[in-house]
């Protein structure tokens, strides 16, 4: 599906505030590369994308540096500066997504954490893994089940979020 559009111009300006031209990042759940487009010659993204027909439907081989054809909670990297999980933890378990984020917290400066709030979604274009497994997520759930983050932008219906300073 991609990422909704809501606090995108907040997240960037907050990506220009923290990181240099050039830093690294991995964009996980690259889907269509909206991320990719929108950081363009500022950062030097690789993205993980799960689903691999999106990866020749978007094109993503031209929009990034490298791309992995894996499932995050099984992928395996090396750091980067930031890494950017943009609409990703509502698509597994509670306990897979903390492992994800606490398998990436020592491998990343800083991370982005986007998701969508009350929002039940299923499979899309057959792909399995756009179901929202974390239907429930609120701005306390977020807190609750994941401490640490820090919210960065907040709407009713949305988040963005960062380690806030801990690493």
């Amino acid at each position: 599906m991609g990422s909704f559009n809501i606090g995108k111009p907040e997240a960037i300006e907050w990506i220009h505030q923290h990181f240099r031209k050039g830093e690294t990042c991995l964009d996980v759940g690259a889907c269509n590369g909206k991320w990719s487009r929108l950081l363009e010659g500022y950062l030097k993204i690789d993205a993980v994308e799960a689903f691999a027909p999106n990866v020749f439907k978007y094109h993503l081989q031209s929009r990034y540096n490298r791309i992995y054809k894996a499932d995050i909670r099984v992928f395996e990297y090396e750091p980067y500066d930031l890494i950017i999980f943009g609409d990703v933890l509502e698509h597994m378990s509670v306990e897979e997504a903390q492992k994800v984020l606490e398998y990436a917290w020592p491998r990343c400066r800083d991370l982005i954490v986007a998701v969508p709030f009350l929002f039940d979604q299923g499979e899309k274009d057959g792909n399995p893994y756009e179901v929202h497994v974390q239907n429930d997520l609120t701005h306390e759930l977020v807190l609750e089940r994941y401490p640490g983050l820090t919210p960065i932008f907040l709407t009713d219906i949305y988040g963005y979020y960062t380690k806030g300073g801990k690493t």
